[in-house]
């Protein structure tokens, strides 16, 4: 930059010192370029960092920005919204602990000479009652938490029970940092206080009898419970899910064939997940086969939807803690990252991932791996397939299904006699969460979705290779027009 033709216009729009009531023992200079060394180049009222122009007394090591020298903080101030008394500005460099967040500052509170309340500039605007995306029911501002031995429910550190927070009035145990609770990926940014609380009936089904429930998205016909799942039947799918009903008990319509996994009819039709700020709404009344945010899989079942951001049931059931059995020693939590985090489950940099908190352990999993189904059945093998966590093994092992090297060390799925390893890519697909006969929209065709269960497969008209995964997609009116992946979707 041109000082003299950029920044001495600049200069001389200002006094070359001032005498601020902040610092009245000496007048503040003016000053450009870099703060002197010994001072941490930070304005001491309100903490940002200077830039290349700034007054400072060098006597007292005392710096104001720009800002703050026409425009300063009140001496006092009464927010009833921060204290119940008088506050007042200390404009000293002395380190504090603020009652409102519990988290140290370095300069300049607002304190209370009353009763020793003290509290930072940024901390005097925290909302008084909230909704964040971690909790389904409103959470308040309190000046002392008072929950002892208490974590947070978002980072799930440590609470210092003695200093304020977040707590929700229903749940006495729920507590979470000022900090926490307010972060730009867990509130929203609407204040609540003197926002009446709507009550709404989220409930997904009415109770008839001990088996019999009568679910909203299928109010014409009522449903019974089936306790002893059936074996894995690929024509007996969830259509909340579009998983086969395998082994898990059940509601079935007792008048045609809908059918739901009784875990998936028991979804809110209004629920909050770490996913997203605002709350989401439970879809059912479409097949419109959507991508799901938080693993990728493309589905056609019921969706929790709020604006574009649409989650499939399976993701959207993952509740913090969340404990899988690939790490069952320890519970996983969604934490927010700036970079993408390996997925030990298969392999790779994901953005999405819920991971280990413990100290020294590095474990994540990312929402796709998370909910893979742990039980499937395939029509190389009589027997329902596992998903195994991979294992040490020597010599080569090969997937009955594609006839290609797999890598024990993996995820695969294998028989009941552990004596393959089949690709989990080549059991479940690209297609697992779409319903078979169910029609999809293309660019621009229609596509029906089918199951690969014929003596003979299919070509793919894409790849020219006979399609192996369960699920392919034929284009609508044709025969013979299959398409057996997304990526030869992606491409066709």
């Amino acid at each position: 930059m041109d000082s003299e033709g950029v920044l001495m216009p600049l200069v001389h729009e200002h006094p070359l010192e001032v005498n601020h009531s902040y610092h009245p023992w000496h007048p503040l200079k003016l000053h450009t370029g870099k703060p002197p060394d010994y001072s941490d180049r930070a304005c001491r009222l309100c903490l940002r960092m200077v830039d290349e122009m700034f007054y400072h007394c060098s006597s007292c090591n005392f710096t104001l920005d720009m800002g703050c020298v026409s425009n300063p903080p009140p001496k006092t101030l009464m927010d009833l919204k921060a204290h119940d008394h008088q506050l007042t500005l200390l404009p000293r460099l002395d380190s504090f602990t603020c009652n409102a967040c519990g988290l140290k500052g370095s300069r300049s509170p607002y304190v209370c000479f009353q009763c020793g309340f003290m509290i930072h500039q940024h901390c005097l605007n925290l909302p008084r009652l909230i909704n964040i995306n971690r909790h389904d029911h409103r959470v308040s501002r309190t000046s002392i938490l008072g929950v002892v031995n208490s974590v947070c429910g978002v980072c799930h550190q440590k609470v210092d029970w003695t200093y304020g927070g977040y707590s929700c009035q229903r749940c006495p145990s729920y507590v979470v940092h000022s900090r926490c609770a307010t972060r730009y990926d867990v509130w929203n940014g609407i204040e609540l206080e003197g926002v009446p609380e709507e009550i709404e009936d989220i409930e997904p089904f009415v109770v008839i009898d001990d088996n019999t429930i009568q679910h909203f998205s299928h109010n014409e016909h009522y449903l019974k419970l089936h306790v002893n799942g059936v074996l894995c039947d690929d024509n007996k799918r969830c259509s909340a899910c579009s998983h086969p009903i395998c082994l898990q008990s059940f509601y079935g319509c007792m008048d045609c064939d809908f059918i739901l996994h009784q875990n998936c009819a028991g979804f809110l039709r209004k629920k909050r997940h770490v996913l997203h700020n605002e709350r989401l709404t439970l879809v059912t009344t479409d097949n419109k086969f959507f991508t799901c945010h938080a693993c990728g899989n493309m589905s056609n079942g019921f969706r929790y939807q709020h604006g574009d951001i649409k989650i499939d049931v399976r993701c959207s059931s993952i509740s913090e803690p969340f404990v899988h059995s690939s790490h069952p020693d320890h519970p996983l939590y969604y934490t927010v990252l700036h970079e993408c985090r390996f997925c030990h489950g298969c392999n790779t940099n994901r953005y999405h991932v819920l991971r280990c908190i413990e100290d020294g352990c590095k474990f994540s999993l990312c929402f796709k791996c998370a909910t893979l189904p742990l039980v499937v059945k395939h029509r190389v093998e009589n027997h329902p397939l596992s998903l195994c966590y991979g294992e040490k093994a020597s010599g080569k092992y090969w997937c009955d299904i594609c006839e290609k090297e797999t890598n024990p060390e993996t995820w695969f799925y294998t028989c009941k006699d552990h004596q393959a390893s089949l690709h989990r890519d080549c059991v479940l697909g690209d297609f697992l969460g779409l319903m078979p006969r169910s029609t999809i929209e293309g660019d621009p065709e229609l596509y029906e979705v089918v199951l690969n269960n014929s003596i003979y497969r299919p070509l793919c008209r894409k790849c020219k290779l006979h399609c192996i995964y369960p699920i392919v997609v034929k284009m609508l009116g044709t025969s013979d027009e299959y398409l057996c992946s997304l990526r030869c979707a992606t491409y066709d």
